[in-house]
């Protein structure tokens, strides 16, 4: 099988559960660090799949290797390579496919729960999780491209996941481990601090206090939901 391409864009933010589940299937992959300067690859064909991850900055930033990811997108869209994006990656797919990516009107940081839309594709990804408590760091949020269909919402975010046929896009984040969480947490002290006023933002004693009974539900979640992706995976 062609390997897994995950893009990395900050060294904080890596692919966290996601890689333990692919171990676990031995399914290859292998990590497209854009933050060190890894080339972006022009052509998703040599994957069975893309994944993108988090980051601090905005798509709509004029970063150089911004337009080159979107184009992987489109040609991986194009043909129906599978994409996988969670928060700065589900939002560069959006733009990729010609929605819009603009400030959310508050910023999420920490544990808030989301809700799995009543429809039938929603279910097909979710299996029998009807809510449950994501983790979110963000500040940003997108609208849903043409053909895409709602997966989830939540109270201070409406768009927190889409489909397009094998195609998933998150606003949260389903690949958390404790470990990231507390480098997270380390790493944005300030924010969490300059950003306490939003409803939607936990103190770091909060976040850690809760990580315990919601990470293992989240892990869960994250298998249910990589599990529905990999089924589109080419060979």
């Amino acid at each position: 099988m062609k390997p897994v391409a995950i893009f990395r864009h900050t060294s904080r933010e890596g692919p966290g559960y996601i890689t333990r589940f692919l171990d676990k299937r031995q399914i290859p992959w292998e990590v497209i660090a854009v933050d060190a300067g890894d080339a972006v690859p022009q052509d998703a064909s040599a994957y069975s799949g893309l994944v993108f991850m988090g980051g601090p900055m905005s798509v709509n930033d004029d970063l150089p290797w911004i337009p080159e990811v979107l184009a992987v997108i489109r040609d991986a869209f194009a043909k129906d390579i599978p994409l996988l994006g969670h928060c700065l990656g589900g939002q560069l797919i959006s733009k990729a496919l010609g929605a819009t990516v603009s400030r959310n009107p508050v910023k999420e940081i920490g544990w808030g729960e989301v809700r799995v839309s009543d429809n039938d594709i929603a279910r097909s990804w979710f299996g029998d999780n009807r809510k449950f408590a994501a983790f979110h760091w963000h500040g940003e949020t997108f609208t849903l491209p043409q053909g895409a269909i709602h997966l989830l919402s939540g109270v201070y975010c409406a768009n927190q996941a889409y489909a397009i046929g094998k195609h998933l896009a998150m606003q949260c984040h389903v690949e958390m481990t404790a470990e990231m969480i507390a480098v997270w947490c380390a790493a944005g002290a300030d924010e969490v601090e300059s950003d306490s006023a939003s409803p939607a933002v936990q103190s770091q004693e909060e976040i850690q206090q809760q990580t315990k009974d919601n990470l293992p539900r989240l892990n869960s979640v994250a298998e249910q939901l990589y599990g529905h992706w990999i089924l589109g995976l080419s060979a």
